[in-house]
């Protein structure tokens, strides 16, 4: 069961993780656009976003809560600022929330994680 639905438009880094192909772009949560929430998602239909919780756990030896919220975020920073993969611009794009967390304090530029699915239009990601 999905939470909600983000719509938005902007840059996207599309990169791999495990058998995963994930999105991650950030998003204002209010009129700042200071982009405080960071939004990573499953590209395609056969995710919905807990398996970034689990590799989160599994690959990441973190347990539930702040630290895997802060690995699930250092996977996606990290893709972006290698620019070794996919950067979009531009690109419309939907998430379909599954979880929302509140992180503790600022990490990676950001207040809270939302993860989910996410689909790009008119988009065909090649990695």
């Amino acid at each position: 069961m999905f939470l909600t639905e983000l719509r938005g438009v902007g840059r996207v880094t599309v990169f791999p993780l495990e058998d995963l192909t994930v999105a991650y772009t950030t998003r204002s949560g209010d009129g700042r656009g200071l982009g405080e929430v960071g939004v990573v998602g499953v590209v395609g239909g056969r995710g919905d976003g807990e398996e970034l919780w689990r590799l989160a756990q599994g690959l990441g030896g973190r347990g539930h809560g702040q630290e895997a919220a802060r690995w699930i975020l250092v996977q996606a920073s990290r893709a972006r600022v290698v620019a070794a993969f996919t950067d979009l611009r531009d690109v419309t794009w939907t998430a379909y929330v599954r979880r929302r967390f509140v992180l503790d304090a600022l990490f990676a530029n950001h207040e809270v994680l939302v993860t989910g699915r996410m689909e790009l239009s008119a988009t065909r990601v090649v990695l």
